[in-house]
């Protein structure tokens, strides 16, 4: 019995048991990982996994449970369960399945077919950890790390729909110290990849965080000041996901989000879009269809700086009056919710050299601290670390301070860099804020 009729026969019994609707979820696979800390391997695993989630709605009374064993013997007790469940729970009149929409076909490209060795593994962390330590002024190393992971998931549902895909997975990781005692500073670097062909070096990975920790040496605090603030892509990101939340279409019904009644309007810089798209080809978070079965596209969710539309799934569209667009979300034993896949913010022109020529002082960072973010105002503050910016060139690195402002604010003045790579999923170009309060000494 393959996956989709495994849980064919699982919607069969949940059915029987009573349920007026229902969908199976099935999530299988395997990863090898190696870690390794200055030439001893500390961590090697590898694990094997199945799990199957059930909803099931009675109305509009919703339940869902979850198991490890795939045999069908099962189902029809665990189907049981979860119809009891459900009654004994209140309505909610948003909830149900979505619309029948037939799986479509898209070359993703999400599955590897190479699988490596744990040796293999082991010699991408020994050259990402050797390369870092190589460097003048490392001191210390937090170790390597090589993983590899492939999964499956197959989703079927009452109303029709039936598909699966699987995805690969390549990653390297290696963090290390610079100087010694108390002026000892840290950094790290890392790459993902669908297809192993596109994971960066790891040698050159390792030599990057060995640079970077040493640049991040003798740091001071600086001034308390408004000023300038320019995000180094790593972090860059962050910004990216912040407006997303804001555009999540579960805080928008809620009246959570900051920007729930900015529909049609300016949020961001005029040049500048915020994109998500499920179906690039090899990308970290691509799908050719939702949590809910709902086929993906390609979104502009705010388009040369207007807000064109909120990240939704069934129950938020239908909470604003609305349709999902192919944004659910969900775990083995949780319900569907909102979520983009790959998101990036852009629309810059400058190099990010250009973007800081004009700051006589200003403040570049590397790194971000804390998660001081509040979704219903926007009021945005920050731990941060990296380096001071005088007369647009960097200059000695800075640490122990705070950057705050207000989300609102702070979209509508930024500007973007034209160095836009996709690395993490979650993706931004450099970026320059103006007027920032910087909290230093």
């Amino acid at each position: 019995m393959n996956a989709l009729e495994r849980l064919e026969s699982l919607v069969v019994a949940a059915r029987a048991a009573g349920a007026d609707a229902a969908d199976a979820l099935l999530v299988s696979g395997t990863s090898l990982s190696v870690q390794r800390r200055l030439g001893r391997i500390e961590h090697l695993e590898r694990s094997e996994g199945f799990d199957l989630g059930l909803r099931v709605f009675v109305g509009q009374r919703q339940a869902i449970v979850s198991t490890t064993d795939p045999e069908p013997r099962g189902f029809e007790a665990l189907a049981g369960r979860a119809v009891a469940m459900a009654r004994a729970v209140p309505e909610d009149r948003f909830g149900g399945l979505g619309e029948f929409h037939p799986p479509q076909s898209a070359d993703l490209d999400l599955d590897d077919p190479a699988e490596p060795e744990a040796e293999a593994l082991i010699a991408r962390a020994a050259a990402a950890e050797e390369a870092a330590m190589a460097v003048p002024g490392i001191t210390n190393s937090e170790g390597a790390e090589a993983g590899f992971s492939r999964s499956r998931v197959a989703l079927v549902a009452s109303n029709g729909f039936a598909g699966e895909y699987s995805r690969s997975g390549h990653s390297t990781m290696v963090t290390v110290l610079a100087g010694s005692g108390t002026a000892m500073e840290r950094d790290y670097d890392h790459s993902s990849a669908v297809h192993l062909s596109d994971l960066e070096d790891a040698a050159e990975l390792g030599r990057c965080a060995g640079e970077r920790a040493v640049k991040r040496l003798n740091a001071i605090r600086p001034r308390s000041a408004r000023m300038p603030v320019v995000f180094d892509p790593r972090v860059a990101g962050s910004f990216a996901a912040h407006l997303a939340g804001a555009l999540n279409g579960a805080s928008v019904a809620r009246g959570t989000s900051f920007l729930r009644d900015r529909m049609g309007q300016q949020v961001l810089a005029r040049g500048l879009s915020l994109r998500d798209d499920p179906l690039r080809r090899r990308g970290l978070r691509s799908r050719p269809f939702d949590g809910e079965g709902m086929p993906c596209q390609p979104l502009a969710l705010v388009e040369d700086g207007v807000l064109q539309h909120w990240v939704l799934d069934w129950r938020s569209g239908r909470q604003l009056g609305l349709r999902s667009n192919g944004r659910a979300a969900r775990g083995i034993s949780s319900p569907p919710g909102p979520a983009t896949t790959n998101l990036w913010l852009d629309g810059g022109t400058m190099t990010p050299e250009a973007l800081r020529a004009d700051i006589a002082e200003g403040l570049y960072v590397t790194e971000m601290i804390g998660s001081g973010v509040n979704g219903v105002t926007g009021d945005y503050s920050r731990g941060a670390a990296g380096f001071m910016i005088r007369n647009g060139e960097l200059a000695e690195a800075v640490s122990g301070i705070t950057v705050a402002g207000n989300l609102k604010d702070m979209f509508l003045n930024m500007a973007a860099a034209n160095d836009l790579r996709f690395r993490r999923g979650t993706d931004a170009p450099t970026l320059r804020i103006e007027g920032l309060t910087v909290a230093g000494a």
